[in-house]
């Protein structure tokens, strides 16, 4: 592990780069790009800040829908473990388990708190309606 520059200050390097430098000196298609791969960069930090905490909330409804299980130390293998607990829970969907009830209710908590943490994300901050972007 780098002390500095960190994976933060780089990224944020490469976004100051990309919006101050590359998108006012470029014109069309390539200015467009020069956007995007800035927005990237954005994603790439919020993901990077907030991950640990949303595979930990997100292994943690799985669990609560699906029972406990052993939480692989690994990052890889937690993610891989997480896919496999998603897959099951499709299949137990799939089987209609989630039509009524308390596990229906808990499934839909689970899975609105997992969209929000995708979306807190994806999308860039917004101001509040009170304040001034």
């Amino acid at each position: 592990m780098n002390d500095r520059p960190t994976t933060t200050e780089l990224l944020a390097a490469v976004e100051r780069f990309l919006e101050e430098s590359a998108v006012p000196a470029l014109d069309g298609p390539a200015k467009y790009h020069a956007r995007v791969a800035a927005n990237v960069v954005r994603i790439v930090a919020r993901e990077l800040a907030c991950e640990d905490e949303h595979v930990a909330r997100e292994w943690d409804g799985l669990a609560t829908l699906l029972g406990a299980a052993p939480k692989p130390a690994a990052r890889d293998a937690l993610h891989a473990a997480i896919r496999a607990r998603n897959e099951e829970l499709v299949r137990r969907i799939r089987a209609g388990e989630a039509d009524a009830g308390a596990f229906r209710e808990a499934l839909l908590a689970h899975l609105s708190r997992v969209v929000a943490d995708k979306l807190d994300v994806a999308q860039p901050p917004r101001p509040s309606p009170r304040t001034k972007p």
